[in-house]
Formats: C-alpha cells, sequence, structure tokens
C-alpha cells in the first residue's frame, strides 16, 4: 500500500495527497506532519519497526478538513478506491479523482455566497498578457489581454477586480522578480506555475473548439494571447476536476474599456467591497446597495459595481428598470417574497456537473425552480425594456420540476450509498424491491414473535449486524429453554447468537433486495442528474435573469429606503450636484445629521476644485462622496442627492491618505508620486480625480511645488474635471488660471475651539486650525500650550523677514526707475502691487512668490 502510495505521490509532489483507506483518508510522511499541525488532528503509525507517520480524517467528514487546509494555501489530491474491495485480487486498485486547489473549490458551504471564486490564468510574452477568469461553481468565463505602455498597472487593476484565491501562471511570468515583488505586495492568492508548452497556441485553439463551438470563438482567436490563456486555463480546469465541464458552454472577450476603469488605488480609497479598516463588507459601497435576496444576486450586484458601465443606452436601460421598481411598491414586495425563497442555482448546476451533487441538492434546484412561473407572471406586468426582456429570458422550467416533483424523495439522506432516494411510484422495479425489502422486514419481526411464543422467551430478539448478519439473540439465563432447531453462531458474554434455516433463507432474500434496491437507487438518480445537466443552459439563463432582477429590485429599495433619486445621465462634461450626500457615511452616522453639499464641475470654467480647509473638516469625504455619487450613477443605480445630472466618465482616479509599501521599498512619499504619476499619464479629458494632499509627504517647498505643478499640468494637458484639497493655501493663487475655482470648509470658531460646519462653499481657507485639531484628538494640554508658543515666535520671525524683504524689493524698484519709466505699463504693475500689499499679514511664502511674480513682470 505504501508503494501505490508513494507511485502516487511522486506525481503530485507539491499536494496533500487524501489516501483512501477503509472509511478514512490517511495522510503518510511530510504530508501527514502537514496535516496533523494544521488541523490539529493525531500524528500515529501503524508500523512498529518502521513507524511510518500518519494521520487520517473520516471521509465522511473529510470536506470540513480538506477546506480548511485549501484556506492555508495548500493543494489536495483525492486519491480514491476505485474497485470493490470484496472482488478486489490483491491491493486494492486506487486513482486520483480530483484535485481541489483555492481556485477550484466545489464545495458552496466553503465559498463566499457573494463573491465569485475565479481561477485566473495569466499567459505572459514580454510586455503582453493574456488573462482568463474562469468560476468553476457558477460556468461563467472571461478572457480579456493587455498590450499596454503600462502592462504592470493594468495588470493589477484586472486583478485587483478579479479578486482570484489562486493565478495560474507560465514560467515567464514567475521569473519576472519584479512583478512577483508588485504581486505579493498587493495580493495574497496561490500561485501556481507550468511550464510554456502548456501554453501552446494550437492546442489551447483545439481544447476551445471541444468546449465552446466554432461560433462562439470566431473573434476570440483573433487575440492570440487571450486564446493561449483560455486553454490553459481550462486545460487546468479539466485536469483537477477529471470531467468535461460542459456547464461552462460560453465564453465572454472584454475589452477593459467598455466599462469604467478603476485602478487599484481607486477600489481601495472608495471603499468600495472592502473597508480599508479590516477588509469587511460593512462600510463600503456594496453594504449600501446589497439588499439582494439571493446568492446569485449579491454576486451580480458586486460585479455591477467593479465594472460600471459607460454605454449610456445600457446604463439608462437599468436606470429605467430600477425606476418602475421604485414606484411601484406592490410589485417589488411581491417580487422579493419569490426570490427569498431560492437556493443559490448558479452554484448547483456547478455541483451537478462536478460530481457531488446529492438528493437535497436535486431537491433545491426543485424547490427554486417552482417559484420560476410566478415570478414570470409578476414580470408580465412590467413595460421597461430591461424588465420586458427578463420576462422574455426566464424560462419557467415546468419540466424539470416535475420530474424532481415526481422522482426525488422530500426527505432523502446525505449520502447516496444509503436508498431513501426515490419516491415511491416513480419507478416500477424500485417498488417491487423496495416492497421485497419491507416484507422481509416484517417477516422478521413476526419470526421475534412467534420464537418468543414458542420458545417462552420473553427476553428473545432478533436482531442484525453488517458482520454476522441476521441472528438470534438469548440471555446465558435462558439458554436451556433453547430449542434443538437453533444452530449457534456467536457467543457474547452475557449471551449467544444462534440461527436458523428458515432464518438463513430469509435473510438472503431480504439482504439480497436490500443491496439490489441500493443500487437500483443510486443508478436512477445518476439518470435523473444526466438528464438535469442536459438543461444546463436554461437552468443558467434562467439563474441569470433572476440574478439581474434581484440586483434591480435592490437598488430599487435601497433607493426607497435612503431617499435616492433618479440622476440624468448625459454625454455632456458636467458634473452637477444638488445637496450630495456620502452614502456610506450617512448610514453609519448615529448622533449627528449629514450636512449635504452641492458639485458643479466641467471641462471649460470649473474644470479644478482647490478646496481647502483643516482636518477633520470634511474635504475627503466631500469628494469620495462625489467619486461614489458618480459611480452609482453608472451602475445604474439612483444616488443620494435631491438632483443629479452626471456626464459619462470614463475613468475615476483617487489619491488619498497615506499609505507605504515598505515590501518593495517604496515609503509613504514614494507611493504616492507612483499613484501620482499613473493618474497623469493615463487620465482623459473624461475622467475624474480626487487628488487629497498631493505633496505632503515631503517638505514644505518641494509639497508645494509638486502640487502647484500638478494642477498646472491637469488644466493645461488632460483638462480632466478635478476635486484637489490642499493644506498649501498658495495653490489658492491659481485660481487666476481658466477653470480654477476656489472652495473651502466652512469651520465657526468659539473661544481657541472650533465646530466643523461640513460645508463647502466658494473661497479658500484662512489657516489650517491644526493646533485645535490636535486638541480635539486629546493630545496633552501642555503639549498643545507649547504649540501655541513655538506657532507664535514662528509667526513674529516670518513677520520680521518679511519686512526685510519688502524693503529690499522697494529698493530694487527704486533703482531701476529708469527702466520702469522706459516700460511704463510694467512699472504700473509693479508699483501698485507693492502698494497693495500688506506687510503685517504676509508669509515668507508670500513673500517668494511676490518677488517671483515681479520678476517675472520685469522679464
Amino acid at each position: 500500500m505504501i508503494k501505490q502510495y508513494r507511485e502516487i505521490k511522486e506525481k503530485y509532489k507539491d499536494y496533500i495527497v487524501f489516501f483512501r483507506l477503509g472509511d478514512f483518508y490517511e495522510m503518510f510522511f511530510e504530508d501527514a506532519h502537514i496535516a496533523a499541525k494544521e488541523l490539529e488532528i493525531a500524528l500515529t503509525s501503524r508500523d512498529p519497526e518502521n513507524r511510518v507517520p500518519m494521520a487520517g480524517v473520516p471521509y465522511h467528514a473529510a470536506d470540513q478538513y480538506i477546506y480548511k487546509l485549501i484556506s492555508k494555501g495548500y493543494k489536495v489530491v483525492i486519491c480514491e478506491q476505485v474497485e470493490d474491495p470484496k472482488k478486489a485480487k490483491g491491493i486494492v486498485k486506487r486513482e486520483v479523482v480530483k484535485i481541489i486547489t483555492p481556485g477550484t473549490i466545489t464545495e458552496i458551504n466553503a465559498l463566499d455566497e457573494k463573491k465569485n471564486n475565479y481561477l485566473v490564468c495569466i499567459y505572459r510574452e514580454k510586455h503582453n498578457f493574456g488573462i482568463a477568469a474562469a468560476d468553476l461553481m457558477t460556468g461563467e468565463f472571461v478572457t480579456t489581454e493587455i498590450q499596454s505602455p503600462y502592462p504592470y498597472q493594468e495588470l493589477l487593476d484586472e486583478l485587483s477586480k478579479l479578486e482570484p484565491p489562486e493565478c495560474l501562471v507560465n514560467i515567464s511570468f514567475y521569473n519576472d522578480e519584479a512583478l512577483q515583488k508588485i504581486l505579493k505586495t498587493n495580493f495574497n492568492f496561490l500561485l501556481t506555475t507550468r511550464e510554456d508548452d502548456y501554453f501552446n497556441l494550437e492546442s489551447a485553439k483545439e481544447l476551445l473548439l471541444s468546449q465552446f463551438g466554432e461560433e462562439q470563438l470566431a473573434d476570440i482567436f483573433k487575440k492570440t494571447y487571450s486564446v493561449i490563456a483560455s486553454g490553459a486555463c481550462l486545460n487546468y480546469l479539466r485536469e483537477t476536476q477529471k470531467l468535461t465541464l460542459n456547464h461552462i458552454n460560453s465564453i465572454k472577450y472584454y475589452e477593459r474599456n467598455e466599462y469604467m476603469v478603476l485602478d487599484i488605488s481607486c477600489r481601495k480609497n472608495l471603499e468600495l467591497t472592502e473597508s480599508l479598516a479590516d477588509g469587511k463588507r460593512y462600510g463600503t459601497l456594496f453594504w449600501v446597495l446589497d439588499k439582494t435576496e439571493t446568492s446569485m444576486g449579491g454576486r451580480t450586484l458586486r460585479k455591477w459595481i467593479e465594472q460600471p458601465l459607460i454605454d449610456i443606452i445600457k446604463i439608462k436601460e437599468r436606470q429605467d428598470a430600477v425606476e418602475e421598481l421604485y414606484n411601484d411598491y406592490f410589485l417589488r414586495q411581491e417580487l422579493k417574497e419569490q426570490l427569498k425563497n431560492l437556493y443559490d442555482l448558479e452554484r448547483l448546476t456547478g455541483k451537478l456537473v462536478c460530481g457531488n451533487v446529492n438528493a437535497r441538492d436535486l431537491l433545491a434546484i426543485k424547490n427554486t425552480v417552482k417559484y420560476f412561473p410566478k415570478i414570470k407572471e409578476l414580470l408580465a406586468r412590467c413595460r421597461t425594456k430591461l424588465l420586458v426582456t427578463l420576462h422574455n429570458d426566464l424560462d419557467p422550467l415546468n419540466d424539470v420540476y416535475e420530474i424532481l416533483e415526481n422522482s426525488i424523495n422530500e426527505d432523502p439522506p446525505l449520502s447516496l450509498k444509503e436508498g431513501g432516494l426515490i419516491k415511491d411510484g416513480f419507478n416500477a422495479d424500485i417498488d417491487k424491491l423496495r416492497k421485497a425489502a419491507t416484507e422481509g422486514k416484517s417477516w422478521i419481526a413476526e419470526l421475534e414473535r412467534k420464537e418468543r411464543e414458542r420458545t417462552g422467551i420473553k427476553s428473545l430478539k432478533v436482531g442484525y449486524n453488517k458482520v454476522f448478519g441476521y441472528y438470534i439473540e438469548v440471555t446465558k439465563a435462558n439458554l436451556p429453554l433453547v430449542p434443538k432447531d437453533y444452530i449457534r453462531k456467536q457467543t457474547l458474554a452475557n449471551g449467544e447468537r444462534f440461527v436458523t434455516e428458515e432464518l438463513k433463507e430469509y435473510e438472503s432474500l431480504i439482504l439480497g433486495a436490500e443491496e439490489k434496491l441500493l443500487e437500483l437507487e443510486y443508478e436512477v438518480f445518476c439518470q435523473i442528474r444526466e438528464k438535469l445537466i442536459a438543461e444546463i443552459p436554461r437552468l443558467k439563463k434562467s439563474s441569470q435573469v433572476i440574478s439581474v432582477l434581484d440586483v434591480l429590485l435592490s437598488l430599487a429599495e435601497v433607493a426607497a429606503c435612503n431617499n435616492y433619486v433618479k440622476p440624468e445621465l448625459t454625454l455632456n462634461d458636467e458634473i452637477h450636484i444638488v445637496e450630495g450626500r456620502h452614502p456610506v457615511v450617512e448610514l453609519t452616522l448615529k448622533d449627528e445629521m449629514f450636512i449635504p453639499n452641492d458639485t458643479h464641475i466641467d471641462c471649460k470654467d470649473s474644470m479644478i476644485s482647490i478646496i481647502t480647509g483643516p482636518n477633520m473638516a470634511g474635504k475627503s469625504t466631500y469628494m469620495r462622496q462625489v467619486a461614489l455619487i458618480v459611480l452609482m450613477a453608472h451602475i445604474g443605480s439612483f444616488v443620494p442627492a435631491k438632483s443629479a445630472q452626471i456626464g459619462i466618465v470614463d475613468r475615476i482616479f483617487t489619491r488619498i491618505g497615506a499609505s507605504d509599501n515598505l515590501a518593495s521599498g517604496q515609503s509613504t512619499f514614494m507611493v504616492e508620486m507612483v499613484e501620482v504619476a499613473n493618474i497623469l499619464k493615463n487620465a482623459t479629458s473624461k475622467s475624474l480625480l480626487i487628488l487629497d494632499e498631493i505633496g505632503r509627504g515631503t517638505s514644505t517647498y518641494d509639497g508645494l511645488s509638486i502640487a502647484w505643478a500638478v494642477i498646472e499640468y491637469i488644466n493645461k494637458h488632460i483638462r480632466a474635471k478635478t476635486l484637489f484639497a490642499t493644506h498649501y493655501h498658495e495653490i489658492t493663487q491659481l485660481k487666476k488660471l481658466k477653470g480654477v475655482k476656489n472652495f473651502k470648509v466652512l469651520v465657526k470658531e468659539r473661544g481657541e475651539d472650533i465646530i466643523f460646519l461640513r460645508k463647502i462653499v466658494d473661497g479658500e481657507a484662512d489657516k489650517s486650525y491644526g493646533i485645535q485639531v490636535a486638541k480635539l484628538a486629546g493630545l496633552p494640554k501642555s503639549v498643545i500650550l507649547r504649540a501655541q508658543q513655538i506657532l507664535e515666535e514662528l509667526e513674529q520671525h516670518d513677520k520680521s523677514n518679511i519686512q526685510t524683504e519688502q524693503i529690499a524689493a522697494a529698493e530694487d524698484v527704486a533703482s531701476s526707475e529708469t527702466q520702469l519709466n522706459i516700460e511704463s505699463i510694467k512699472n504700473e504693475q509693479v508699483i501698485r502691487l507693492i502698494k497693495d500689499l500688506d506687510i503685517n499679514t504676509i508669509t515668507p511664502l508670500e513673500a517668494l512668490n511676490l518677488l517671483y511674480s515681479i520678476k517675472q513682470k520685469l522679464i
């Protein structure tokens, strides 16, 4: 047996081998040590001489142990007995029947119900990438490719959207140390490698044709890198599942610019599906919008948030459907009432194909499709285009329901080998065998009664076990009363067990009927399963209809509950929001009312909004709220505002917060600059930029210079709608540029304290209130007092320097009087500038800027 195990382990060196041994899965040698540690089970040995380490788990409870190992980053091989031990000659034959990895999990309970579990395959050739993503349980299969001057950034953006637990890559990809470093610092997935010959174009085409057919692949075959990645992905799935995977029956190629592009920083900063604090759903946009009744709907909503539309026609179709459901309260509630009873039909179809479906899963399918006719009837009342399409596409699956209703018992066992799967009346042969087995058991009960009367032994009983079969058991005290025709079979501590010739005959009849019944029930169950597998395209289509309907209902319900409005989508470049609110913050506030704010930005007169104000006053909340409202509008959702007009946006960029990436050798400032560089390289005039405190990670002059230059670059070269929050008040001078406007957050001073009013108004803040904010944060009183002293000293020092600089500037002007007379226009401008100067309030930086402007005017 160990020799057999070693031969299998040699082929699967990087896997934990679950080796079937009777009623247990055993692990040996190093696998046993790993399992004992990770699963907290006993390390044993059955070989006293060689002390072969062993660790085992019961086969019927193996799933929980397997998925615990998978969650810790291991891969598992299931090695089963593939012949009947009773009929085997020598050692029982064993084969690998399944490979389980993080990307190929087939147990529904081990998966996040509202998140796809993608296996992603990446093929790299120089700076070109083919990407394929498959969800084994739902059958979804998509592909794209990257050919770009910035492939690493775009690859990160795609992976952050898909969030795979496992990536299959070629050796060329794996050997790129720089790329490996980037991935490890941003993701925590299992990286599985294959040699380059695994990624072969011709074999990929052949494999894809066998799975999808020529019609689906005509356009995809023009995308070489996608074809190679898709072929390798499909090959890996077949390799691990040992199946043809009929439920993966469609493949979709998508261009990344078909959707609004959201890079990895934007997804994190806007907290779309995971919070920055703990990675949970609470406090995210998904948490706000998710009132879905089904797992299918939850996954679809997540995809809509991750991939906002930029096609205005498709967006408006979603909006109109949401509006119809929003306006019809009773229809909305009736549909929700139906949907709340549905199981995860998408993943149940995956279980059908992957071979781990049981009778209770078939009942779940039946108890899901039985609601489809009523849902279709309710949808018949709808008039908007998308809801009419859903009505037409929903297959009520009456025939599937009838098959399952007539065949599967209402309370079947979990195991498929225990019988009790099939209803009476569905199969004549099962009925006959069941009757024979039942009558045989009745005969046994009658035999016990008769033998008690015949022998006078009231405690006599007829029993059964797997080893000895049926027997008559008599206690020691009653052994003298045993008849002569009883044949002794087993001696016990408290009595004896006997058989009779008559009992032997009926035992053969009963056990024969029961064994045949179990085999036949399983055979019929498999036939029913195959019928359902043939209907998978219909099951998948209807499940997709339900998932979209569920999302539309969720968006309508959220809009009704939270007082959202339908935004007007346009093709111009304006974003006009009246009394906008942050969708997450307003729901998490407990003791405070959310203060709404207006927004008007475009690519002409109000292109860049420079926002100043103290920390904690609400600048970041305001900017995020604008980005989230824009994003919500692009997925078809209503938005938290009094009214909103949203021009189509191709990308949202965010540079918010301070974070480092020490693992890759990047400081906080370096991370900030990398993100800014990415924005300036990729933003277009149709983009929305959210920039918070650019340049604060370095010295004041350096930071101010960078922030200033960034605004000028956006204004001159990109012309994108931009919200720019800063503490560099000097930047507000850029309002002289066309399209730049200043805004501030209102605060109210009360003595040495301040009150945040959370209101964004025209103008610029005159100071940052840093010490007041520090006081609110709870710094010791002595620190606050000392900070105030130091601030006063620095301000006095600044005033002294300003006076010196102004005198010098005036003397320079006087000495150049002749020249100024020659250029009278410049002379007047400079004199007026100096006369208007208030030397009591000017800062050193303002003095420098003054000198700079004078110099520019005199050139």
